[in-house]
């Protein structure tokens, strides 16, 4: 189990992280090696206006906005109100990356889960109803924070939050 990100951690996810957020890494003798094809997908811009709308339209009615599913990873915005996270979950094949829009949210992470089991027969995802030893975080608007795979977390809402979840997707290294 990953407790602390490590730069392997940081170096599997900092890729899609980049693309998920439209940064182009370049690396000329990278660029100067690889043949140039065409992109699987389009780019996708969000502009803070879309995002400002799209963050009133949850408040009003609570719920996930997909913004973006690529190949790599899957953006969602959501928005909850009065939200108690019932048991830890973890994941072997994806990490997370949780900046809060609006409101704030307390988040458990890390520590070893007591009583794991399954997540619904989901292949690599599983859940504990205790993981001890596991740290608080209230988030708050602005704030981000990284969840490795195989980290248990856990978030509880007392009012409301909106967040952008990115979590990335790809075969265990």
């Amino acid at each position: 189990m990953v407790i602390n990100p490590s730069r392997r951690n940081f170096l599997r996810t900092a890729p899609a992280v980049a693309a998920a957020a439209g940064l182009a890494l370049t690396d000329k003798s990278l660029l100067a090696t690889t043949t140039q094809s065409a992109p699987t997908e389009k780019f996708q811009v969000f502009t803070a206006q879309q995002l400002a709308d799209d963050a009133k339209a949850l408040q009003a009615k609570p719920g996930n906005n997909n913004l973006a599913d690529i190949k790599t990873a899957t953006i969602v915005m959501t928005s909850e109100a009065a939200h108690a996270g019932k048991e830890f979950e973890w994941h072997e094949g994806r990490d997370h990356i949780v900046q809060i829009v609006d409101g704030s949210t307390v988040y458990e992470l890390g520590g070893t889960p007591k009583g794991t089991h399954s997540n619904n027969g989901k292949a690599g995802e599983y859940l504990a109803p205790d993981s001890a030893g596991a740290t608080k975080l209230v988030l708050k608007k602005g704030d981000m924070v990284t969840i490795p795979r195989n980290t248990p977390h856990k978030r509880s809402t007392a009012d409301s939050v909106t967040f952008i979840l990115i979590s990335s997707q790809g075969m265990l290294m």
